[in-house]
Protein backbone atom coordinates (compact mmCIF):
# COMPACT_ATOMS: atom_id res chain seq x y z
CA UNK A 1 0.00 0.00 0.00
CA UNK A 2 1.02 3.68 -0.98
CA UNK A 3 2.49 5.16 1.92
CA UNK A 4 2.63 8.95 2.18
CA UNK A 5 5.61 10.95 3.76
CA UNK A 6 5.37 14.15 4.79
CA UNK A 7 8.45 16.28 5.60
CA UNK A 8 8.32 19.21 8.58
CA UNK A 9 11.06 21.88 8.61
CA UNK A 10 11.16 21.69 12.20
CA UNK A 11 9.78 20.14 15.13
CA UNK A 12 7.35 22.59 16.28
CA UNK A 13 5.81 22.23 11.83
CA UNK A 14 6.07 18.17 12.58
CA UNK A 15 3.94 18.87 15.86
CA UNK A 16 1.30 20.56 13.86
CA UNK A 17 1.31 18.47 11.07
CA UNK A 18 0.30 15.49 13.10
CA UNK A 19 -2.83 17.56 15.21
CA UNK A 20 -3.94 18.40 11.98
CA UNK A 21 -4.42 14.70 11.22
CA UNK A 22 -5.67 13.63 14.19
CA UNK A 23 -8.13 16.70 13.98
CA UNK A 24 -9.31 15.60 10.62
CA UNK A 25 -9.61 12.15 11.43
CA UNK A 26 -12.03 12.90 14.71
CA UNK A 27 -13.96 14.98 12.20
CA UNK A 28 -14.35 12.11 9.35
CA UNK A 29 -15.48 10.14 12.49
CA UNK A 30 -18.41 12.27 13.56
CA UNK A 31 -19.03 13.05 9.65
CA UNK A 32 -19.99 9.12 9.71
CA UNK A 33 -21.93 9.37 12.72
CA UNK A 34 -19.42 7.13 14.82
CA UNK A 35 -17.25 7.45 18.21
CA UNK A 36 -13.71 8.57 17.23
CA UNK A 37 -11.41 5.63 18.19
CA UNK A 38 -7.62 6.82 18.99
CA UNK A 39 -5.09 4.58 19.70
CA UNK A 40 -1.85 6.79 21.31
CA UNK A 41 1.94 6.13 21.23
CA UNK A 42 4.31 6.29 23.79
CA UNK A 43 8.07 8.23 23.83
CA UNK A 44 9.14 11.32 23.40
CA UNK A 45 8.41 12.07 20.10
CA UNK A 46 4.56 12.73 20.57
CA UNK A 47 4.34 14.33 23.75
CA UNK A 48 4.04 17.71 22.03
CA UNK A 49 1.61 16.34 19.88
CA UNK A 50 -0.74 15.42 23.16
CA UNK A 51 -0.26 19.25 24.83
CA UNK A 52 -1.51 20.92 21.36
CA UNK A 53 -4.19 18.66 21.20
CA UNK A 54 -5.17 19.43 25.03
CA UNK A 55 -4.57 23.53 24.00
CA UNK A 56 -6.32 23.90 21.04
CA UNK A 57 -5.58 27.32 19.69
CA UNK A 58 -8.69 28.00 18.28
CA UNK A 59 -12.50 26.32 19.22
CA UNK A 60 -12.41 25.37 15.92
CA UNK A 61 -9.37 22.93 16.31
CA UNK A 62 -10.71 21.27 19.18
CA UNK A 63 -11.59 17.86 19.25
CA UNK A 64 -14.81 16.51 20.99
CA UNK A 65 -13.43 14.19 23.72
CA UNK A 66 -17.20 13.07 25.03
CA UNK A 67 -17.29 11.33 21.99
CA UNK A 68 -13.08 9.72 21.92
CA UNK A 69 -12.27 6.31 22.47
CA UNK A 70 -8.44 6.73 23.73
CA UNK A 71 -6.63 3.21 23.56
CA UNK A 72 -2.84 2.63 23.61
CA UNK A 73 -0.20 0.84 21.00
CA UNK A 74 1.60 -0.44 23.92
CA UNK A 75 3.01 0.02 27.78
CA UNK A 76 5.97 -0.77 29.84
CA UNK A 77 5.79 -3.20 32.74
CA UNK A 78 5.15 -0.14 35.60
CA UNK A 79 2.84 1.06 37.41
CA UNK A 80 0.79 4.19 35.39
CA UNK A 81 2.65 6.49 38.23
CA UNK A 82 6.12 5.64 37.10
CA UNK A 83 8.41 7.76 34.90
CA UNK A 84 8.76 5.40 32.13
CA UNK A 85 4.72 5.05 32.00
CA UNK A 86 3.25 5.42 28.84
CA UNK A 87 0.23 6.03 30.05
CA UNK A 88 2.06 8.17 32.94
CA UNK A 89 3.47 10.96 29.86
CA UNK A 90 -0.05 10.44 28.70
CA UNK A 91 -1.69 11.64 31.51
CA UNK A 92 0.87 14.22 31.89
CA UNK A 93 0.57 15.62 28.32
CA UNK A 94 -2.96 15.48 27.75
CA UNK A 95 -5.52 13.76 30.02
CA UNK A 96 -4.82 16.10 32.91
CA UNK A 97 -5.17 18.80 30.29
CA UNK A 98 -8.43 18.21 28.40
CA UNK A 99 -11.91 17.66 29.13
CA UNK A 100 -11.41 13.86 28.17
CA UNK A 101 -14.15 11.73 30.01
CA UNK A 102 -11.80 9.41 32.27
CA UNK A 103 -14.21 6.47 31.46
CA UNK A 104 -13.27 7.11 27.80
CA UNK A 105 -9.40 6.42 28.33
CA UNK A 106 -8.33 2.76 27.98
CA UNK A 107 -5.25 2.36 29.69
CA UNK A 108 -3.32 -0.97 29.77
CA UNK A 109 -2.22 -2.57 33.16
CA UNK A 110 1.35 -3.10 32.26
CA UNK A 111 1.87 -3.53 36.06
CA UNK A 112 -0.46 -6.64 36.34
CA UNK A 113 1.29 -10.39 37.55
CA UNK A 114 -0.66 -11.89 34.68
CA UNK A 115 -0.01 -9.85 31.74
CA UNK A 116 -1.53 -12.67 29.72
CA UNK A 117 -4.47 -12.04 31.29
CA UNK A 118 -4.01 -8.11 31.52
CA UNK A 119 -3.39 -8.72 27.56
CA UNK A 120 -6.88 -10.71 27.12
CA UNK A 121 -8.85 -8.27 28.93
CA UNK A 122 -7.53 -4.97 26.61
CA UNK A 123 -8.61 -7.59 24.14
CA UNK A 124 -12.12 -7.59 25.56
CA UNK A 125 -12.26 -3.69 26.04
CA UNK A 126 -11.07 -3.47 22.27
CA UNK A 127 -14.19 -5.38 21.12
CA UNK A 128 -16.53 -3.48 23.49
CA UNK A 129 -15.59 0.05 22.87
CA UNK A 130 -14.33 0.11 19.18
CA UNK A 131 -16.48 -2.24 17.53
CA UNK A 132 -16.32 -3.78 14.45
CA UNK A 133 -17.34 -6.35 11.44
CA UNK A 134 -16.50 -8.20 13.20
CA UNK A 135 -13.32 -7.37 14.69
CA UNK A 136 -12.31 -3.82 16.17
CA UNK A 137 -11.50 -0.71 14.03
CA UNK A 138 -9.41 2.17 15.00
CA UNK A 139 -9.90 5.44 13.25
CA UNK A 140 -6.36 6.18 13.72
CA UNK A 141 -3.56 4.71 15.34
CA UNK A 142 -0.21 6.74 16.05
CA UNK A 143 2.92 4.93 16.03
CA UNK A 144 6.48 5.58 16.46
CA UNK A 145 9.77 3.83 14.52
CA UNK A 146 12.43 2.41 16.05
CA UNK A 147 15.93 3.07 15.03
CA UNK A 148 16.21 -0.68 15.49
CA UNK A 149 12.64 -1.43 12.94
CA UNK A 150 10.57 -1.89 16.43
CA UNK A 151 6.82 -0.24 16.66
CA UNK A 152 4.91 -0.40 19.83
CA UNK A 153 6.34 -3.25 21.51
CA UNK A 154 6.58 -4.84 18.10
CA UNK A 155 10.36 -5.79 18.40
CA UNK A 156 12.14 -7.42 15.65
CA UNK A 157 12.45 -11.57 16.04
CA UNK A 158 10.09 -11.09 19.09
CA UNK A 159 6.97 -14.10 18.97
CA UNK A 160 4.54 -10.87 18.81
CA UNK A 161 4.84 -10.43 15.18
CA UNK A 162 3.54 -14.28 13.92
CA UNK A 163 0.36 -13.53 15.95
CA UNK A 164 -2.48 -13.30 13.50
CA UNK A 165 -5.69 -13.72 15.44
CA UNK A 166 -5.65 -11.82 18.84
CA UNK A 167 -5.49 -8.17 19.10
CA UNK A 168 -3.20 -7.48 22.40
CA UNK A 169 -0.50 -9.73 23.08
CA UNK A 170 2.21 -9.74 26.39
CA UNK A 171 5.26 -9.95 25.17
CA UNK A 172 8.79 -11.07 25.57
CA UNK A 173 11.75 -8.46 24.98
CA UNK A 174 14.73 -10.13 25.39
CA UNK A 175 16.90 -6.73 23.83
CA UNK A 176 15.08 -5.03 26.58
CA UNK A 177 15.18 -7.78 28.98
CA UNK A 178 11.21 -7.10 29.64
CA UNK A 179 7.69 -8.82 28.95
CA UNK A 180 5.20 -6.33 28.31
CA UNK A 181 1.46 -5.61 26.78
CA UNK A 182 1.25 -4.73 23.13
CA UNK A 183 -1.67 -4.27 20.20
CA UNK A 184 -0.60 -7.00 17.64
CA UNK A 185 -0.85 -6.50 13.73
CA UNK A 186 -4.54 -7.24 13.54
CA UNK A 187 -5.51 -4.36 14.80
CA UNK A 188 -2.54 -1.54 13.24
CA UNK A 189 -3.51 -3.56 9.93
CA UNK A 190 -7.00 -2.94 10.23
CA UNK A 191 -7.11 0.59 11.48
CA UNK A 192 -8.44 2.84 8.95
CA UNK A 193 -5.49 5.56 8.96
CA UNK A 194 -2.09 5.03 10.80
CA UNK A 195 0.12 7.77 11.55
CA UNK A 196 3.96 7.42 12.27
CA UNK A 197 5.95 10.21 13.62
CA UNK A 198 9.16 10.02 12.88
CA UNK A 199 12.27 12.35 14.77
CA UNK A 200 15.95 12.22 14.42
CA UNK A 201 18.93 11.60 12.20
CA UNK A 202 19.59 8.06 13.82
CA UNK A 203 16.04 6.95 12.16
CA UNK A 204 17.47 7.98 8.53
CA UNK A 205 18.76 4.75 7.47
CA UNK A 206 15.57 2.55 9.02
CA UNK A 207 13.47 4.89 7.17
CA UNK A 208 15.26 3.66 3.65
CA UNK A 209 14.87 0.45 4.66
CA UNK A 210 11.73 0.29 5.35
CA UNK A 211 10.28 2.64 2.55
CA UNK A 212 12.95 0.85 -0.10
CA UNK A 213 14.37 -2.11 0.88
CA UNK A 214 13.12 -5.68 0.48
CA UNK A 215 10.43 -7.47 2.48
CA UNK A 216 12.10 -7.85 6.08
CA UNK A 217 9.28 -8.19 8.33
CA UNK A 218 10.97 -10.15 11.39
CA UNK A 219 13.58 -7.54 11.41
CA UNK A 220 11.56 -4.30 10.38
CA UNK A 221 8.09 -4.86 12.16
CA UNK A 222 6.84 -1.18 11.44
CA UNK A 223 8.08 -2.41 7.52
CA UNK A 224 5.03 -4.90 7.66
CA UNK A 225 2.55 -2.08 8.93
CA UNK A 226 4.21 0.69 6.49
CA UNK A 227 3.34 -1.89 3.44
CA UNK A 228 0.23 -3.94 4.69
CA UNK A 229 -2.23 -1.10 6.06
CA UNK A 230 -4.69 0.65 4.26
CA UNK A 231 -3.67 3.96 4.82
CA UNK A 232 -0.30 5.13 5.80
CA UNK A 233 1.12 8.84 6.85
CA UNK A 234 4.64 9.13 7.91
CA UNK A 235 5.93 12.10 9.28
CA UNK A 236 9.05 13.42 9.79
CA UNK A 237 11.95 16.17 10.05
CA UNK A 238 14.21 17.43 8.15
CA UNK A 239 17.41 14.95 10.24
CA UNK A 240 15.99 11.61 8.32
CA UNK A 241 15.13 13.56 5.48
CA UNK A 242 18.60 15.16 4.97
CA UNK A 243 20.47 11.93 6.05
CA UNK A 244 18.91 9.16 3.85
CA UNK A 245 20.50 9.36 0.69
CA UNK A 246 17.63 8.47 -2.17
CA UNK A 247 16.83 10.09 -5.71
CA UNK A 248 13.19 9.26 -4.47
CA UNK A 249 12.88 11.23 -1.66
CA UNK A 250 10.91 14.57 -1.88
CA UNK A 251 12.66 17.50 -3.32
CA UNK A 252 14.83 15.26 -5.53
CA UNK A 253 14.91 15.00 -9.41
CA UNK A 254 12.34 11.77 -9.33
CA UNK A 255 11.11 8.96 -12.48
CA UNK A 256 8.25 6.93 -12.69
CA UNK A 257 9.47 3.42 -12.29
CA UNK A 258 7.31 0.41 -13.30
CA UNK A 259 6.82 -2.02 -10.27
CA UNK A 260 5.99 -5.83 -10.43
CA UNK A 261 2.49 -6.70 -9.55
CA UNK A 262 2.45 -8.63 -6.11
CA UNK A 263 0.51 -11.98 -5.72
CA UNK A 264 -0.45 -12.54 -2.78
CA UNK A 265 0.67 -16.19 -0.62
CA UNK A 266 -2.23 -18.06 -0.03
CA UNK A 267 -0.50 -18.22 3.15
CA UNK A 268 -1.01 -14.85 4.59
CA UNK A 269 -4.10 -13.90 6.09
CA UNK A 270 -3.42 -10.17 6.67
CA UNK A 271 -5.25 -7.53 4.82
CA UNK A 272 -3.35 -7.04 1.31
CA UNK A 273 -4.07 -4.76 -1.44
CA UNK A 274 -2.70 -4.86 -5.19
CA UNK A 275 1.23 -2.59 -5.71
CA UNK A 276 0.27 0.47 -6.10
CA UNK A 277 2.46 2.56 -8.52
CA UNK A 278 4.97 5.28 -7.61
CA UNK A 279 4.23 8.26 -7.84
CA UNK A 280 4.64 12.05 -6.80
CA UNK A 281 2.77 14.63 -5.14
CA UNK A 282 2.84 17.81 -3.54
CA UNK A 283 0.95 19.08 -0.24
CA UNK A 284 -2.13 21.68 -0.65
CA UNK A 285 -0.77 24.84 -0.07
CA UNK A 286 -3.77 25.36 2.05
CA UNK A 287 -2.74 22.43 4.34
CA UNK A 288 0.75 23.67 5.13
CA UNK A 289 4.27 24.94 3.29
CA UNK A 290 5.67 21.68 3.96
CA UNK A 291 6.20 19.71 1.14
CA UNK A 292 4.76 16.12 0.72
CA UNK A 293 5.17 12.90 -1.29
CA UNK A 294 3.78 9.85 -1.80
CA UNK A 295 6.02 6.68 -2.20
CA UNK A 296 5.25 3.46 -2.88
CA UNK A 297 5.90 0.27 -0.60
CA UNK A 298 4.60 -3.53 -1.27
CA UNK A 299 2.27 -5.43 0.87
CA UNK A 300 3.98 -7.46 3.23
CA UNK A 301 5.61 -10.77 3.28
CA UNK A 302 4.11 -12.97 5.25
CA UNK A 303 6.73 -14.61 7.97
CA UNK A 304 7.62 -18.02 8.41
Amino acid sequence: MTAKIIIADDPAALTRRAAAIVRASAAAAGVAGRRFCLSLAGGSTPRALYQLLATPETPADAIDWSKTEIFFGDERAVPPDHADSNFGMVREALLSRAPIPPDNVHRMRGEAAALDAAAAEYEQLLRQRAPGDPDPVLDLALLGMGGDGHTASLFPGTAALDERQRLCVAVDVPQLKTHRPTLAYPVFLRARAVLFMVAGADKAETLRAVLEGPDRPRELPCQVIVRGASSVSILCDRAPAVNRPSRRWPNTPTRRRRTRRWTPSPRCSWPSSPSPRARASSAPASESPDRSRTTSAAPPTCPG
